[in-house]
This record gives structure tokens, sequence and C-alpha cells, in this order.
């Protein structure tokens, strides 16, 4: 049985977040993640944008913390080392119907705090992206794109560094109070106890709701595909552009440039019961090659590569299926509990700013002593195609790794690959070395690298081959020796 002062549970980027800012005081803090990795599934399943703020009806947290997280990112970037280019948004219209519905976004961004949005014609839109589709459009300067994988483990990264503790492959499964007011989870790596638990688990956020005795929340998981277009198409686009929005006020397929030059085509929208059915359907892709073409004028299956599907966590009332806000609670009948439920996009920009708030919901019960050894900094892993031909050569000097290409898609090299096996989080996973380093993303989709990272697992951790999986417990990468041969 492991006692904490706090345990968080889900280790997505909400969690990551709220692991950092509490190990800003002299805390025990602890995050239990069912999965192998913080980034599996909604943190990393998604379109990585910085989003700015004029979506959301105004007043509500999903406004407050969306502007918020937008306004501070470059600061946040720059000390957790993740990759992010505050690009701006197009949001493009075709019909007088949606010229009015583009005038009132802009006001409500207005009086969100949005900064800088502005109706523009199609010659300045030209003069932005022409790859845009549209006769007119918003154009959102303070929108941007990063890496939601990076930005996930870096948030985990810096508050390990910082003394919290991660659990990962561990599934809570149950929970009582001891007389003296502690929490105790059942998991199925055992027992943990602690004074408070938080409550991030996304997509089960209303279970776990449930299991610490506040009932009631309704989590709707609303499943979105996925095109990922090749670099090829990545040069021609140069800023995200989205649809006009719906009478709903939601948005329709949108293409967004990714930080390593890809291009994002997706995503539909509809409901699911299983949101951790990651398939996709090919009449949904269907559907995205004929709105993506209508948004980016190089939607051409040549440059196809990759498909994926995330699920965001809506919590809705179950009695209208009305889509509600950011849930963030403390309950004075359900003591040492934080409440996190619905928090979908824009989670990801609202990341930090909804940390702060469960600090704050904290500080109302507790006298909280700073951690005078804090530090907010985090470096990552070194990229060598992005180094200077005199740094790569420096590189290879100080370790010849770095002369060994190992993904010739995405030219990641053997050092990285290294780097990445032994990662502050103890992740050992195929797809954990993929999303740290970007081995395997390129045009081959890991054809050529993805044996030759096994095979380093294998080599650095002493693992056997049938050990070694791509994402999870159940996803071995070899059952076994192809030829017969050693599989130690």
């Amino acid at each position: 049985m492991q006692t904490y002062d706090i345990i968080i549970i889900g280790g997505g980027v909400i969690g990551s977040a709220v692991a950092r800012e509490l190990t800003r005081y002299q805390l025990s803090v602890a995050v239990l993640e069912k999965e192998s990795d913080v980034c599996t599934q909604t943190s990393g399943r998604n379109t990585g944008m910085l989003h700015a703020g004029f979506l959301y009806k105004t007043g509500s947290l999903k406004a407050q913390c969306c502007v918020e997280g937008n306004r501070e990112f470059d600061q946040v970037a720059r000390e957790l080392d993740v990759p992010f280019k505050r690009t701006g948004k197009l949001i493009v219209g075709f019909t007088e119907e949606h010229r009015q519905r583009l005038l009132a976004m802009i006001q409500r961004g207005r009086d969100n705090g949005v900064p800088g949005m502005e109706l523009i014609d199609r010659a300045r839109m030209d003069e932005i992206d022409p790859s845009a589709g549209g006769n007119f459009a918003i154009h959102c300067p303070s929108s941007g794109i990063l890496d939601p994988f990076i930005y996930t483990i870096a948030l985990a990264e810096n508050a390990v560094k910082n003394g919290a503790k991660y659990h990962l492959y561990t599934e809570v499964t149950g929970s009582e109070c001891l007389p003296d007011g502690r929490h105790v989870l059942h998991t199925n790596q055992g027992d943990f106890v602690c004074r408070w638990v938080i409550n991030s688990a996304g997509l089960h956020s209303a279970e776990i709701s449930d299991m610490l005795g506040i009932p009631g929340y309704v989590i709707q998981p609303v499943k979105g595909e996925y095109f990922v277009l090749d670099k090829k198409a990545g040069a021609f686009a140069r800023i995200p552009v989205y649809p006009a929005p719906t009478e709903h006020n939601t948005f329709d397929t949108h293409a967004t440039p990714t930080v390593d030059g890809n291009v994002l085509v997706g995503p539909n929208s509809f409901n699911v019961e299983d949101g951790e059915d990651y398939s996709v359907r090919q009449v949904g892709m269907d559907g995205l090659q004929e709105s993506g073409a209508r948004m980016f004028k190089h939607m051409k299956r040549e440059y196809y590569i990759r498909t994926f599907a995330g699920a965001r966590p809506k919590r809705i009332n179950p009695a209208t299926g009305e889509i509600q806000d950011f849930l963030i609670e403390r309950r004075e009948d359900v003591p040492g509990v934080i409440n996190l439920v619905g928090i979908e996009s824009p989670g990801l920009t609202s990341a930090l700013p909804i940390a702060r708030r469960v600090v704050a919901l904290l500080k109302e019960k507790e006298e909280l002593t700073p951690n005078p050894a804090f530090d907010p900094t985090r470096k990552g892993i070194i990229r060598f195609h992005e180094a200077s031909r005199a740094e790569q050569a420096r590189l290879i000097a100080t370790d010849p790794d770095y002369g060994e290409i190992v993904c010739r898609c995405e030219t990641v090299t053997r050092a990285e690959i290294r780097a990445a096996i032994h990662n502050p989080l103890g992740v050992c996973t195929v797809n954990g070395i993929k999303v740290r380093t970007r081995a395997s993303m390129g045009r081959c989709q890991g054809g050529y690298c993805e044996t030759r990272i096994t095979a380093m697992i294998r080599e650095e951790l002493g693992k056997a081959v049938t050990d070694v999986r791509l994402t999870n417990g159940h996803s071995t990468m070899f059952t076994g020796s192809v030829k017969g041969g050693d599989q130690a």
C-alpha cells in the first residue's frame, strides 16, 4: 500500500498539468494512469491547436481558461521545450449566411478578450495562404499549433523532475474512505492511500466521479476521424483553415498544418458508446476527402499516409442532451475530492489554467507551503535533423550514435532513440518512442525503422522480444522468432 498527500486519477494533459502545478508546493503527489503512456487517448488524438477562445460562451470556464492559456503559451513552450508556432487561423465562408455567422463570432471573440480578429476578403486570404478555400474569412492571429504529444509528455516529465510519481498501467477499480478521512484507491496494481483525490480521468471522469461519491454526471464520447497528409502537402499549408461554424456553433472538417510539416484533415464528429474504439470507417474517410477539399486545395490521395481517430469527453445534460461547460468542483459533502468532468476541447489550451483552479480549490481547505526547489523548465530530446551542420558534427563527435540514422523518413538517430527509451516516465513501448522522436511518423510509417526500434528497446532494457509492446499490454510486437532463433 503506497501513501501520498494527493493522487491524481488520469495522466493526460490535464492530469499532468495538475501534477506539475501541485509540485510547486511541498506535497507528495502521484498520478495513476491506466494506459502505457500519458498521451495515448484524448490528449494525443486531436488536432494540436492552440485555440484562441472565440467559440465559447462568454463567461464560461471554457472561454476563460482558453483565453488565459493562449496568452501564456509562448512562455510555457519555452519553459517546457515544446514545439509551437503562433500561426494564426482562418475561418472561411462561402455564403452570406456564413458571413453573418463569422461577424457574430468576431463579436463573441471580442467579448471573450481574443485580440486582433478581423474579417478579410479573398485577396487578403491569398496573401496569408492561397491554398485555403472560401470567399472571405476571419483572420485570428493569436491561434497556433503545437505538438500535443510532446506538450503532455513535457508537463509529466516536469512534474516528475519536481517530485511527482507516475504509476502507468494502473487502473482504479474502486474507492473507499477511512475513518480518518483519507481515501483508499483500489487498483489493478494494489491499493493507494491519500488525503486528496483529483479526478482527471477524461473519457472515464463520470465513472470515477460515481466511484468517489459524486454521481449523476453523463459523458458522451464524440468521435472524430482524421487523415494525416505527407509533408509534401504540408509545403502548401501555411495556416489552419476552418469552415464557418454551423448553426449549432461547432466546426466541421478543417485542415491544420502540424509543427513538423504534415497536414491533418478532420475531424468529422459523431456520438459513440465506446470512446476508446479508435477504428476509422471508410464512409467517414470518404466524407473527409470531400469536405477537406473545400478547406484545402491540395487534398490529394497521393499525400495520404495515415488515418486515426480520437474521442472528446463531452459532459451533457442527461435530460436535454445539451453540451455542458467544464466542471471543476470541490464539495463539502464529499471531502478530499476535486472533480474534473467533461474536460474536452479546448482542454489542451486550457490545461494549466485548469490546473491553477484546482490548486486554488485546494488552498481553500489547506495552507500550502511553496517548494523552494521547484524548477519550471524541462529540456526535450535533441532533434538531430533540426541542428546546423556544425552542431550535427559536434553531436557526432560527442556521441557516434548521432551518426547512425534509425528512421530515414524523419532523420531520427540512434542517439535520439536511446534517449527516448530512457525517458523519465519509464515508457518503453514502440509508440512511446514514436511520439517522443517522430521515428515511424514519416512516409513509410515505420516500415523501415519499427524493427530497429524494437531491437533497441530489447538491447537497452534487456527485454525478451515477446515483451516489447507497440502501445499497451495486449499489443505484442512479436510472438516469437520467425526463424526459431534466440528469443531472449
